[in-house]
């Protein structure tokens, strides 16, 4: 099953995160298949870059997000109507 989650990056003291479509049984640090957006939640305001269209277009076709991108995709479809 494919899932929709957030891959950590950046440095220790300020973390970056990218939101990308990846196999459910791997480590989120592991091999992924597609790279939806970014995440910043050290800016004021939040940085968030998402192809909504895309992540839309991967949970047709069965992927499962995970909460915290559920939260993040329903904050960019209201900033972007």
């Amino acid at each position: 099953m494919l899932m929709i989650r957030l891959r950590r990056t950046g440095s220790r003291q300020a973390p970056t995160y990218r939101l990308v479509v990846s196999e459910h049984g791997r480590t989120p640090q592991g091999p992924f298949v597609e790279n939806l957006g970014t995440y910043d939640p050290g800016t004021d305001p939040v940085t968030l870059r998402v192809d909504v269209a895309k992540a839309d277009e991967w949970i047709r076709k069965g992927a499962q997000p995970s909460q915290t991108v559920k939260d993040l995709l329903q904050m960019a479809k209201r900033r972007a109507s």
